[in-house]
């Protein structure tokens, strides 16, 4: 019988960071809120803090401040000491001297019935003219949520781009022993725990949706794939077949998913309906195929092959068919993900014993390195496409979101442990 480090390793594919990096596993990793870097241009902007925010559960200025800033679109001007609320007309001298274009006012006050009321105003600092208003009523649990809506509100009105700040990430924890995978906001805090074992869990993928994580758990001594309801915390067993059943990726219409399984032997992708029936076999190669990513518009599959001789990344129609490869820059390419927008596909490459973070413009095939880490592990874009989510080594296990350009990244709070395998939510219904 395979050892699980073996096992681990095929079904990860060549996948070296996620068992290498991790045998020791240390415990004692924590996250922190952290950007650094500087953008090419970057919008001042003056978040104050809210009216009546000392009396909330939650500081919701720092947080779309915290939001603006992770996206490298904005530099957030200080401004403690100031509380405006969106009620008054603010005086926009002392801030068109620091060279602000932009400032968001508002308040937060508690209702009879325990809810929040929140409201918020954003002027144009320059011409001193107001843009758009903001109002949400929440409870005190969702108070974070309307933080990062209103991130999400100020973003759109200034880049004229839809945030993602109010989407979710997934990912996988070791601590003390035990594997947990964890529901977080997109900044990596309110981490809730979907499961926890002490088996490995891997390969979590958010469907389209938002409703539901497919991943793979070791629990029964074999990788199983199952699809877990976030509101419910219900879950069954959709892949649970002869050998290993992994790497599942949702298709666009989030009825189906393909996944590497051996029960024909070797490793091979095969479409699974999740209403039932048998799984379809999509790849015919005698190599290892895996890592399936669905294109924008989900008429192609990417994958990566052994197939040429080292793992590389192809793609093929998503009913299966004639695989080309795509990756032809180094001669190890892993775990492809592919932006919303169709622009782009972030993946990993191995580098003289690096795995670096790389990302291909699909147009012209020219590839950037995006990070100068060593242990870079599984990018996922946000759901507007700005952005990547990855797991990586830096001064400690980390969550890290970059910049397409690479200039601006962020270490993201949340839990601790050996931290791996995230996976970026699309945009909250």
């Amino acid at each position: 019988m395979m050892d699980l480090p073996h096992l681990l390793l095929k079904l990860r594919v060549w996948l070296g960071l996620w068992l290498g990096l991790s045998l020791a596993w240390p415990a004692a990793a924590q996250f922190r809120v952290e950007v650094t870097g500087v953008g090419m241009t970057q919008l001042p902007v003056v978040i104050a803090p809210f009216k009546g925010e000392s009396a909330a559960p939650q500081k919701l200025a720092a947080i779309v401040q915290a939001d603006l800033e992770r996206s490298g679109q904005f530099k957030g001007l200080d401004a403690s000491g100031t509380v405006l609320d969106e009620t008054s007309r603010p005086d926009f001298s002392p801030w068109r001297q620091r060279s602000a274009e932009a400032l968001v006012a508002g308040s937060v006050s508690r209702l009879a019935d325990g809810r929040y009321d929140v409201r918020a105003r954003l002027w144009d600092a320059v011409k001193g003219q107001e843009k758009s208003d903001f109002r949400d009523t929440v409870s005190a649990g969702d108070l974070r949520l309307s933080a990062h809506r209103m991130a999400d509100w100020v973003y759109e009105k200034l880049t004229g781009t839809p945030g993602a700040f109010a989407s979710r990430i997934t990912y996988v924890t070791k601590q003390s022993g035990r594997y947990t995978l964890w529901i977080a906001d997109s900044d990596g805090e309110n981490a809730q725990s979907a499961l926890s074992s002490p088996e490995p869990i891997i390969s979590p993928s958010w469907s389209p949706l938002g409703g539901q994580v497919a991943y793979v758990s070791f629990e029964s001594r074999k990788p199983v794939i199952y699809v877990h309801e976030v509101a419910s915390g219900q879950r069954r067993a959709v892949a649970n077949f002869k050998g290993s059943n992994s790497a599942p990726a949702w298709a666009r219409d989030g009825r189906s998913l393909v996944a590497t399984l051996t029960r024909d032997g070797g490793s091979q992708l095969y479409r699974i309906d999740l209403a039932g029936g048998e799984p379809r076999r999509l790849t015919q190669s005698g190599s290892i195929d895996t890592e399936p990513a669905f294109s924008a518009d989900g008429s192609q599959i990417y994958f990566v092959s052994d197939r040429g001789g080292s793992p590389q990344i192809y793609r093929m129609p998503a009913q299966g068919g004639n695989a080309e490869r795509v990756s032809f820059n180094g001669s190890y390419n892993i775990s492809p993900t592919l932006s919303a927008d169709g622009r782009w596909m972030a993946y990993v490459q191995r580098q003289g014993g690096q795995f670096r973070l790389q990302l291909m413009d699909l147009a012209t095939g020219q590839s950037t390195a995006l990070t100068d880490t060593g242990a870079d592990e599984r990018p996922s874009f946000a759901p507007n496409s700005r952005l990547l989510v990855y797991a990586t080594q830096q001064q400690g296990e980390a969550l890290m979101t970059t910049t397409l350009d690479g200039r601006i990244k962020a270490r993201l709070s949340g839990k601790g442990g050996d931290i791996r395998e995230p996976h970026w939510g699309p945009y909250r219904k």
